[in-house]
């Protein structure tokens, strides 16, 4: 038997590694640092070094790190019940898919505890629509991500996900994103549902283009299919509004009668808090009834709370509008340094506080290292102090708190710069 690891007061960092290898299921490709605690949209490692966080743990911290107001709701509400069955009512459960409903539109509110889950459910709503005329296929697309449950790897549209677990759930065709043509030539008599992110997060922040959500729409009408839209990553409102479909769709003629069937969504919701949940426009919200779904710790009094305070603290604060405005000029900002430095930077893109920097995919600087040119990118950002999230091999997400501050975005912004010199050589 293998002797533990003791860590010690000072947590270094050598030992938190060692006791992850004899401890942890190595999943991750792990960067080597480890935090001890944050504030706002700043965290500090074990050594006592403070980075800037613009990744906010994959667009999950949507009010930063430590928000007191999280706090107070969890304190608030610890005191008061943290779990109680389905088999009951809550009313914080009622208020947030209430709210939720009232973002979006009339329908209902499965809630859950990851967007994996959320994701799930909206598999389930799909193959239950479609039963009685035996339709259960749903169509994704190319280069999306919904999960690495098996559903969730058999829907996601990357080969590198689904090696080593084989066979795939079956029921799931990838089609080419943004391609209205191509989702339609895929239909077959199988099919009961269309499902995409409104924008592609994992594999470069890529947008759903007007055309391609207005088409889809029409399209599941014609052929009765469901449209459902993976919003884990662009939704609560990242994008500067509550769903990345709506801030898409904004001023297109035709938008206002777009409507998704359903919704997935989880990350910011909770700020850090797990709890996912999935919306279905009426009158899909009755398709899964009494023991057709269920899970034990989804829409528990204590995630409620925290999801409930947080939509308090965006709307009060104007954080939806913080995220466009602030996330625009972000974007305009790097946009110069992509003119600036064209043979280190291709492109930059996305809508709000979803922003991804596309590298130029042969950088000098990084031409002896093996590993891609984004986590050769990211680790030179962490020795300036910033956090940043990689995407594919070139990709550099930005993901930071929805109240992120202009000086913090400045000084974010001040550091990528004064690296692109060094990366010429």
């Amino acid at each position: 038997m293998t002797a533990p690891i003791i860590l010690s007061k000072s947590m270094d960092l050598a030992v938190i590694q060692g006791a992850f290898t004899q401890n942890v299921v190595p999943t991750y490709g792990r960067f080597p640092l480890a935090f001890t605690h944050g504030s706002g949209s700043y965290v500090w490692d074990v050594s006592g070094r403070k980075y800037l966080d613009l990744g906010g743990g994959i667009a999950v911290n949507s009010l930063g790190h430590a928000h007191p107001e999280i706090t107070d709701a969890l304190v608030e509400q610890s005191r008061k019940l943290l779990h109680v069955s389905n088999l009951y009512y809550t009313e914080s459960q009622a208020r947030l898919a209430e709210q939720i409903s009232g973002l979006i539109a009339p329908g209902k509110v499965f809630f859950c505890n990851s967007g994996a889950e959320a994701n799930e459910g909206l598999y389930k709503v799909a193959r239950k629509f479609g039963h009685d005329q035996g339709r259960f296929e749903i169509l994704t697309a190319l280069n999306s991500f919904h999960g690495r449950t098996l559903g969730g790897i058999s829907a996601t549209g990357q080969d590198k996900v689904k090696k080593g677990f084989e066979p795939m759930v079956p029921g799931f065709r990838h089609v080419p994103y943004n391609d209205l043509e191509a989702m339609r030539s895929a239909i077959s008599p199988a099919t009961a549902a269309i499902l995409i992110e409104g924008i592609q997060g994992e594999t470069g922040i890529t947008p759903a283009t007007p055309e391609y959500l207005l088409g889809l729409r029409a399209l599941c009408d014609e052929k009765n299919l469901l449209l459902l839209i993976d919003s884990v990553q662009c939704g609560h409102f990242r994008t500067g509004c509550f769903q990345s479909y709506q801030r898409i769709l904004e001023g297109v003629p035709g938008c206002e009668s777009f409507l998704p069937d359903g919704i997935s969504m989880a990350k910011s919701l909770g700020g850090g808090f797990p709890i996912g949940a999935f919306w279905l426009r009426n009158p899909h919200g009755g398709l899964l009834t009494a023991g057709t779904h269920g899970t034990t710790f989804g829409g528990n009094p204590l995630g409620c709370a925290v999801a409930l305070r947080i939509l308090d603290v965006i709307h009060r604060d104007h954080l939806h509008q913080n995220a466009r405005e602030l996330g625009g000029w972000i974007k305009d900002q790097l946009s110069q340094l992509v003119h600036n430095h064209p043979t280190v930077l291709k492109t930059v893109r996305g809508f709000g506080l979803m922003i991804g920097l596309e590298l130029q995919p042969h950088i000098p600087a990084f031409r002896h290292d093996d590993k891609s040119v984004a986590i050769q990118f990211i680790n030179k950002l962490h020795d300036l102090g910033v956090l940043t999230i990689p995407s594919g091999t070139n990709i550099v997400r930005l993901l930071p708190a929805l109240n992120l501050k202009k000086s913090e975005a400045e000084e974010g912004l001040e550091k990528i710069a004064s690296l692109l010199p060094s990366l010429l050589q």
